[in-house]
């Protein structure tokens, strides 16, 4: 797919946009919002530097992308249509009423919606077996996961073409069976997101004092065996059948309030904005930006050396040919 458009350019829509163009794929953006070309230059800024310390010889045309006023030359001619637009049925509903006025049955439209189930996207839609979901994670230049999830109109030939195209653009495309709103990783974030509220509002922890214990500690893990290998490892030889028959009657433990959500009231929101500050000691988030790219590129290189989860990916594109 040679011909891409981004249909909105907030953080997602500018992170898809710099994901294609340090795979020379020229980009075509649609967003009117007035400070859309400004945050593109941002994740611009982000991009080049992560990539100069990932990608050091690696020559990038960050200026390969051409803005538009209106929605119908940006999309013209397009073979793939990533919108980014705010989450909300119509509004996305109404982008797709305008691509199927002006592009052919066969351009793929991807949604980044972070929840909407593609059935639901595409109950308006005069061709709807083009769409699907695709959903990314943030900053979308570097992290490698995109979560793929047809609706029930979704034909599959669309859909192996779409993550034939992420693979070739060295991305991690998930294809879910079956949907489910927010998908597996949200969903995922969103347990442990839940579980934090009520440890900060109770008082059992800080902000502060969480944040340390998921990067001091499982998050380490995380990020280089995932869930159940993590456990998997953690049983020794006996493996996930000894961790299951081991810790299995946790299950019925007070462990969790993940079946009850705290009232999110001004009070609890004060809290965790005022230990949130704090603990961002004066950095702003520019800057906080700039350090997880940094350490994204720095934890993706050490798997690499090992050729492991991530690093696989770091590996394949290093010596990889260019088209």
């Amino acid at each position: 797919m040679h011909n891409v458009a981004c249909i909105g350019c907030g953080t997602i829509g500018a992170g898809w946009v710099t994901r294609f163009l340090v795979n020379q794929i020229k980009v075509k953006i649609y967003d009117p919002t007035p400070y859309a070309e400004t945050r593109l230059e941002i994740v611009i800024k982000n991009t080049k530097r992560a990539y100069k310390n990932l990608f050091p010889n690696k020559t990038i045309n960050f200026k390969n992308f051409e803005y538009f006023n209106e929605i119908s030359p940006a999309i013209e001619n397009a073979d793939l249509i990533i919108e980014s637009v705010p989450e909300r049925l119509d509004i996305k509903q109404k982008i797709f009423e305008n691509i199927e006025e002006v592009c052919s049955n066969q351009t793929i439209i991807a949604s980044s919606t972070s929840g909407i189930k593609p059935t639901d996207l595409q109950n308006e839609m005069k061709n709807p077996e083009r769409l699907m979901v695709t959903h990314p994670f943030n900053p979308v230049y570097l992290i490698p996961l995109v979560e793929v999830v047809g609706g029930n109109k979704t034909e599959y030939k669309f859909i192996k073409k779409i993550i034939d195209f992420f693979n070739s653009i060295n991305m991690k495309p998930i294809h879910l069976k079956k949907e489910i709103e927010a998908f597996v990783a949200d969903r995922l974030l969103e347990a442990i997101w839940r579980e934090s509220l009520w440890l900060i509002k109770d008082g059992i922890c800080t902000t502060s004092e969480l944040d340390d214990i998921v990067r001091y500690g499982f998050g380490l893990r995380y990020a280089q065996m995932g869930v159940f290998q993590t456990y998997r490892t953690a049983a020794g030889e006996g493996g996930m059948r000894k961790f299951l028959e081991h810790f299995g009657p946790c299950l019925t433990w007070p462990w969790t309030k993940l079946m009850d959500v705290p009232e999110f009231n001004d009070k609890l929101i004060d809290l965790i904005t005022n230990q949130s500050d704090q603990q961002a000691n004066g950095l702003s988030v520019t800057k906080l930006e700039q350090i997880r790219d940094k350490n994204l590129v720095e934890i993706q290189k050490a798997l690499e050396k090992n050729n492991y989860g991530a690093g696989r990916l770091i590996k394949k594109a290093r010596v990889k040919k260019s088209p």
